[in-house]
């Protein structure tokens, strides 16, 4: 392995690194576009559980986005397309073979493009991984042409956002929940966590010392490791392999949208070229120097960053009452991170039913249950891997289950409505219709407690999950009238 010594303004020893970070990162943006197409209808469209339009009219901010200029759904399609074309350009490497400005404008609109929707998106669009992928696609942008060597600048500032995600992360643990500090969280994380995988159980039912040494190996990656990334040679790559092992692992263990694999794209930026003596790509023979005017962009990229994170992020590190994901400027340019204060120590989980018996309230009626396309509900069902595709239904369900009212949320009452009317475009984000697409008589939703099956249970009952303590949160809800919450 050879040990590289950074250039001040290029870094021609990082030529995998910016190709990894660009094609890693445009697979992302492909990912979060194609879950727009898939998913913004039924949850933001014009007929939506929380539709923009209502947004718009009601909000006195103006937001950040395209979308704000006549909204329609042809509109928003239209723009999740563009997204898709060109994420999958950049994927191709088909901007990267032109001038330095022709890749920074692609990533541009990609951006901006992504920004139209996380500014209206509302609680959809509120998790921590949505302002990474905008973070990171605005650094990203400036990594110039592949024919010539990437600034240095750029990689420092790809290091320092990958910096934050895991020391905030880290710190935010410490101050939260005390089984962070008592390495006991993992024995329950695997089992509570918004949507387990198909090892989850397995990790799961892994031995407590084991447990222990998971809880103390990630304090040391989130904690000591980002400082590393920092270094020279071979010591920033080390720093950056921990990293990739450990977001593996996460991968492994329970699906996070792409929180994971994004962080884990971030931390090519640690490795020089002497880490990929065994790659088969080629680095062109000569590489050119960087564009002078990719250079002077990247000096006043820098001062912005380093100006905005002495603004929020760092004094939020700082802080005693560390704020968890929170963005600090409008054009969410520069961020703050982190992920799980807490830990459930319990599983809750909604069931919305349906009966389609002429009187609901009578005691012969036949109820049964929707099913989501990854979220627990068929106790013999194996979780699925989601992961870093983003069900963002399926998540906010989980949230819902901790809340004692969940129709004191306006998109779960209005869920309940569009179910009672068959919505078609809601329907597809399910896996199960009850009523083949039929409008159900009544909904009623019952919340019962899981745990993963032993080894011994799952082999006398075929069940992955165990429930019980069912309990029904909301009365039979028929079309017009309000859910009674018990």
């Amino acid at each position: 392995m050879e040990i590289a010594t950074p250039e001040i303004l290029e870094a021609p020893a990082y030529w995998h690194a910016r190709w990894l970070l660009e094609r890693g990162l445009a697979l992302v943006y492909l990912v979060a576009f194609v879950a727009i197409l898939d998913q913004w209808r039924p949850l933001l469209g014009e007929r939506g559980l929380m539709p923009v339009p209502e947004l718009l009219a009601t909000t006195h901010r103006r937001p950040v986005s395209l979308l704000r200029f006549g909204y329609s759904d042809r509109l928003a399609t239209t723009l999740a397309w563009i997204g898709v074309v060109l994420a999958a350009l950049v994927l191709a490497g088909v901007p990267q073979a032109g001038p330095w400005w022709l890749t920074t404008s692609t990533w541009l609109v990609l951006w901006v493009l992504y920004l139209s929707f996380v500014e209206v998106g509302r609680i959809w669009y509120a998790f921590g991984w949505e302002t990474l992928l905008l973070e990171a696609g605005v650094l990203v942008a400036f990594l110039g042409p592949a024919e010539a060597a990437p600034p240095w600048l750029t990689l420092l500032l790809v290091r320092w956002l990958l910096f934050r995600v895991e020391f905030g992360a880290g710190l935010i643990k410490l101050r939260g929940d005390a089984c962070w500090r008592k390495l006991t969280c993992l024995d329950h994380h695997h089992e509570t966590q918004p949507l387990p995988g198909p090892l989850s159980r397995h990790f799961h039912h892994l031995p407590r010392s084991l447990h222990r040494m998971e809880v103390a190996g990630n304090h040391v990656a989130q904690l000591i490791v980002p400082f590393g990334l920092f270094l020279p040679q071979p010591i920033a790559g080390i720093c950056g392999l921990v990293i990739v092992v450990t977001q593996g692992w996460l991968m492994l263990s329970g699906n996070f949208a792409w929180l994971n694999l994004l962080t884990l794209v971030l931390a090519a930026a640690a490795f020089s070229d002497g880490w990929f003596t065994w790659s088969p790509l080629s680095v062109p023979e000569p590489l050119a120097s960087t564009p002078s005017g990719l250079l002077l962009v990247t000096i006043g990229l820098a001062i912005v960053v380093v100006v905005l994170s002495l603004r929020g992020p760092v004094p939020n590190l700082l802080a005693r009452r560390q704020r968890m994901n929170a963005s600090h400027d409008p054009l969410r340019l520069v961020n703050s991170y982190g992920a799980f204060g807490s830990v459930t120590r319990v599983r809750h989980e909604l069931e919305i039913e349906a009966t389609r018996a002429p009187d609901p309230g009578a005691d012969g009626a036949t109820w049964v249950a929707y099913r989501f396309r990854a979220k627990p509900g068929d106790p013999t069902r194996r979780p699925r891997q989601i992961a870093p595709y983003h069900l963002r239904l399926d998540w906010l369900m989980w949230f819902a289950a901790m809340d004692p009212v969940p129709t004191r949320n306006v998109w779960f009452t209005r869920l309940l409505d569009h179910l009672l009317r068959a919505d078609p475009q809601l329907l597809r984000l399910l896996s199960h219709d009850p009523n083949a697409g039929s409008p159900p008589t009544a909904v009623r939703v019952v919340r019962y407690r899981y745990r993963f099956a032993s080894s011994r249970e799952r082999r006398e009952t075929g069940a992955i999950w165990l429930r019980d303590q069912r309990q029904v949160v909301v009365d039979p809800v028929v079309r017009a009238s309000p859910p009674s919450n018990r």
